[in-house]
């Protein structure tokens, strides 16, 4: 430990600048942060990154947006009307916003068009757009267009009326549309730029344009993203914050604590190595709070379709994999509540979580989805069980008799930019050896760098098992189905072996479709989901693991000032919130959280 602590502050030195107390800060109108996982395109247009919609969610509005307790709020359209059948959204754009170059000069108004020519965008299968499937799951012939069953755009369901009106037509009822709208795949873009630039196109900072709160004014990869106010911006009222500069460094995990000491950055995240130094020490307890859970679920995926190295034996993970029974001796061994404890050691239990979709995320009639069907007998119920998981192993060995290798590899890898990320690997490799055997399993633990670690890793099925996480784009089950659809991205359960159906589809598709065709009787629609996600977790395909959010921060932030959505990009806008003087403490969080959810149980009400 000693040896980490004088790395760290060895490291911290070679920053340069002078060193301020925090209370000694004059400029409470600049944010400072460092990071270690780079972006790899400004293209909002295309990309499925939780990183880089934090950026693009600060340059584009968006159709509707959300306040801090949650509420839908007018942006881009001022107002909205449906149809009697449900089918048919009409906005009236706001009048009078422009979109900027990054230098600020105005290069032209936002317009209805710029609507229809993003969803053009995003349904051209060529532009490989990662979220065009949330687009056209409720679009009108949105999919046909992006199969080329059809090759007429005007037959999609998005037109301008006029150029202030938009009206997005719906292949069916979807109670949900609204809170979808905050998601990338419906951002407008400028389709006079976008034909101008072609495939430069959110390369770099001079080849998108803005019309949010935000410009991004430097853009220098593994070096430093400076994003300046919108002097032009149609509520710059609202936004308090002048300039969010972001600096990249490698070490930015464990670094950021000192830095925040330093007064150089005005946010860290405490990681669990050093908490108990935070807690207590008389002057730093003063700066340290809670923060809240959020809506992300993490999970451990069994990858059905591995693609690494011959060295880590993917044909011998692949034939073990679709043994049931060897999967349920992995889902019985994780113990998560020791996984858990590198990142939330004081209360590890209020993040564990058993199923994908979180608790209160939807619900109809008082009854929360999570209880319905299956999902009910599951949802309160600990995977950790050390009798199955050495039952199934026994049975697994009987089985795979012949067919696997003893001990098989498992690959595991971790994201370096997170330091517990790094010790929960190493926590979960020894827990599970030591229980399964390693003369059964042969964990292997890899580090990965932060940049690129979606892409390399996780889409590319180089992984045997992974810690891996969702977010809802939108308020219904659905939203937590994606990574594991035919063209999900994750452990791809459809290529699972002996779970066809007579129709040529896997058990969870043929599940999974019923659910979303769907769409009139609610109750229903959402028995159908948690049968699919129940489907899930009793094979064995995933391991619920926790939500996100938790931990511990220090920051000069007021997390009640933030906009509020468990969905799309909201929560991730700088809009609307102050840097404070000094930090807020555990008691004052705590207070806080208290006065907000008094107030949001009142607004929520008014709002009906």
């Amino acid at each position: 430990m000693k040896k980490i602590i004088s790395l760290i502050l060895i490291l911290t030195l070679m920053f340069t600048g002078c060193t301020k107390n925090i209370s000694e800060i004059e400029n409470f109108e600049d944010y400072r942060s460092v990071y270690s996982g780079e972006i790899t395109t400004l293209n909002y247009l295309i990309t499925s990154s939780t990183n880089e919609f934090g950026i693009a969610s600060n340059l584009i509005d968006t159709l509707v947006d959300y306040d801090k307790y949650g509420i839908i709020q007018p942006s881009l359209a001022t107002k909205w009307s449906v149809s009697e059948d449900n089918l048919t959204y009409t906005f009236k754009i706001r009048e009078g916003v422009k979109w900027f170059k990054r230098d600020g000069t105005e290069y032209g108004e936002v317009t209805a068009n710029d609507f229809v020519d993003s969803l053009r965008y995003v349904l051209t299968r060529e532009n490989k757009s990662l979220t065009a499937n949330i687009a056209y799951s409720v679009i009108k012939n949105g999919e046909k267009y992006y199969n080329g069953e059809i090759k007429d755009f005007e037959e999609v369901g998005v037109i301008a009326k006029d150029k202030y009106t938009l009206e997005y037509t719906l292949k069916e009822p979807t109670p949900y549309f609204l809170s979808m709208l905050t998601y990338v795949c419906f951002f407008p873009v400028n389709g006079r730029f976008l034909k101008e630039v072609g495939e430069s196109f959110g390369t770099d900072n001079e080849n998108i344009l803005y019309n949010g709160s935000y410009i991004l004014e430097k853009f220098e990869p593994q070096s430093k993203r400076i994003l300046k106010k919108n002097e032009n911006y149609w509520d710059k009222e609202n936004v308090h914050i002048k300039k969010i500069i972001e600096t990249y460094n490698k070490e930015a995990d464990n670094l950021s604590p000192e830095l925040f000491l330093r007064g150089e950055i005005d946010n860290t995240t405490i990681p669990s190595t050093i908490l108990d130094q935070w807690i207590k020490d008389e002057k730093k307890e003063t700066m340290i709070r809670p923060n809240r859970t959020n809506h992300y679920s993490y999970f451990y995926a069994l990858n059905f379709d591995p693609n690494f190295s011959e060295e880590y034996e993917p044909d011998n993970w692949k034939i073990a994999v679709n043994n049931l029974s060897f999967r349920k001796s992995l889902f019985h061994s994780l113990d998560r509540k020791a996984a858990m404890l590198t990142a939330e050691p004081y209360n590890p239990e209020k993040r564990i979580h058993n199923t994908i979709t979180p608790k209160n995320f939807v619900s109809i009639k008082d009854k929360d989805y999570t209880s319905f069907g299956p999902l009910g007998e599951i949802v309160d119920k600990d995977t950790f069980n050390k009798e199955k998981a050495l039952e199934y192993k026994k049975k697994a060995i009987k089985e795979l008799k012949g067919k696997v290798s003893f001990p098989v590899k498992v690959l595991m890898p971790y994201n370096t930019g997170s330091s517990e990320w790094a010790n929960r690997a190493q926590v979960v490799q020894q827990q599970m050896e030591n229980l399964l055997g390693k003369d059964y399993i042969d964990i292997v633990i890899e580090a990965k760098p932060p940049t690129g670690f979606l892409k390399d890793v996780r889409r590319s099925g180089q992984f045997a098992l992974l810690e891996t996480n969702w977010g809802p784009d939108y308020a219904d089950p659905e939203t937590f189905t994606d990574p594991f659809n035919t063209e999900g991205t994750y452990n791809k359960p459809h290529l699972a072996l002996s779970y066809i159906d007579k129709n040529g589809k896997s058990r969870y598709e043929n599940i999974l479709n019923l659910a979303k065709s769907e769409r009139k009787d609610i109750e229903k629609r959402l028995s159908l989901f948690a049968k699919a996600e129940a489907f899930l977790i009793e094979e064995a395909f995933i391991i619920p693991y926790s939500l996100g959010g938790g931990g511990y921060s220090a920051s000069n932030l007021n997390p009640f000032e933030s906009s509020y959505s468990p969905y799309g990009v909201s929560s991730q806008r700088f809009k609307g919130q102050r840097i404070m003087k000094k930090p807020m403490n555990t008691k004052e969080f705590e207070d806080g959280l208290i006065k907000w959810e008094e107030e949001r149980e009142e607004a929520l009400k008014n709002s009906k």
